[in-house]
């Protein structure tokens, strides 16, 4: 809690480029993922269409994502990033990077390692609960059992 509202607080304060924290998420998914229909991301979130359609309004809005044409020729319209949307995301990850970095400059490069680990370890653990995992591009291996769509194993 205390990590998410040092990033926070000085969000909108510091830089009114910051992204709203909405628009960083489903930024980050798509930019992940690929274009994605409002039915994609509901889905990939856990939310309700209207809220997801809300939130990619204003992305449409403000510039930071366009509706294309199915990549893969399906009916539905789907959110691309745009350049703008592109270069604010990338602004926003380096701005949290950054962030963090501070918080961690005196850890010995084992205690870094080892806050990864069990960083990858939570998030992996919260996905499988949820049933609902983030997309990568690494292999899957036995340090992190949660692939993509796949239910995590379970302990016995």
């Amino acid at each position: 809690m205390l990590l998410s509202r040092h990033q926070v607080l000085g969000r909108r304060e510091r830089d009114p480029e910051r992204l709203e924290r909405s628009a960083y998420l489903l930024l980050s998914r798509i930019d992940t993922q690929g274009p994605m229909s409002i039915g994609q991301l509901a889905d990939a979130f856990g939310l309700d269409t209207s809220t997801v359609n809300r939130q990619t309004a204003a992305l449409l809005r403000c510039g930071l994502a366009e509706r294309v044409a199915d990549p893969d020729g399906g009916m539905a319209r789907k959110l691309r990033i745009t350049a703008e949307g592109g270069r604010r995301l990338t602004a926003d990850r380096e701005a949290n990077r950054s962030c963090l970095a501070r918080v961690i400059a005196d850890w010995s490069p084992g205690e870094v390692q080892e806050l990864e680990d069990v960083l990858v370890r939570l998030n992996r653990s919260a996905e499988a609960l949820e049933g609902r995992y983030w997309p990568r591009t690494e292999e899957t291996d036995a340090d992190h059992p949660a692939a993509p769509h796949e239910p995590a194993p379970r302990a016995t």
